[in-house]
């Protein structure tokens, strides 16, 4: 049963279905040692470049108003869960989201790289328009080709590969911790991905609102 906390939007995981028995990429989307609790993962506050609708990938910037008041207003709901630790993504937005998380949680978050949005490489700072099917691999909301990338960029199936090995790390260093994860959109459909231990091929894309919160 998928639960989520705070502000939140559909959780669902959703997967096409098809007449198969077989996993076919098993070895890349390996389930995890048991955990005494699920991590629960946010996407960061509204940026400006997600108001105009600009893809950021590895590309810095900051939360704008809105995105700053969504943490807070996130950060008062997450208060009474009694989390443990605070990890996030290494670019700027998570970063500021984490510290209005942790300033009223009072815990000080650390970062990791592997937790960064998918690179979009020479797409990055252009409209989210300029992203066709062939470059994200995904058509009618399907990734239809998990091994599509962007010139320069990154395929879903690279950040499956970081979202596996983040999660490797979180069991080794964080099983029996309550875990709050401050990521991006693409990030939490990669973990997720990451934990169905289904095929690539033909996962659903899902939309990831700024401060959601979804339990892996």
């Amino acid at each position: 049963m998928e639960i989520s906390f705070g502000i939140s939007c559909e959780s669902r995981w959703f997967i096409r279905r098809r007449p198969f028995e077989v996993i076919s990429n098993v070895d890349v989307v390996s389930a995890t040692l048991s955990r005494t609790f699920p991590i629960t993962v946010v996407r960061h506050g509204e940026t400006e470049w997600n108001e105009r609708r600009i893809i950021q990938g590895h590309t810095n910037s900051s939360l704008n108003d809105k995105g700053r008041e969504q943490a807070r207003v996130l950060a008062e709901s997450l208060r009474e869960l009694g989390f443990d630790h605070i990890v996030a993504s290494d670019l700027d937005r998570t970063k500021e989201t984490a510290l209005i998380i942790g300033g009223v949680l009072g815990l000080s978050p650390e970062t990791d790289p592997l937790l960064r949005e998918r690179s979009f490489g020479e797409y990055e700072g252009r409209p989210t328009d300029d992203l066709s099917s062939d470059l994200t691999g995904i058509e009618e909301g399907v990734y239809v080709n998990p091994d599509a990338r962007p010139p320069g960029g990154e395929s879903f199936r690279d950040v499956v590969l970081r979202a596996q090995r983040f999660l490797q790390r979180a069991d080794e260093e964080w099983s029996a911790t309550r875990l709050l994860v401050v990521t991006h959109g693409g990030m939490v459909q990669a973990l997720r991905a990451a934990k169905s231990r289904r095929p690539l091929e033909e996962t659903m894309w899902f939309r990831v609102g700024n401060c959601t919160t979804w339990t892996i």
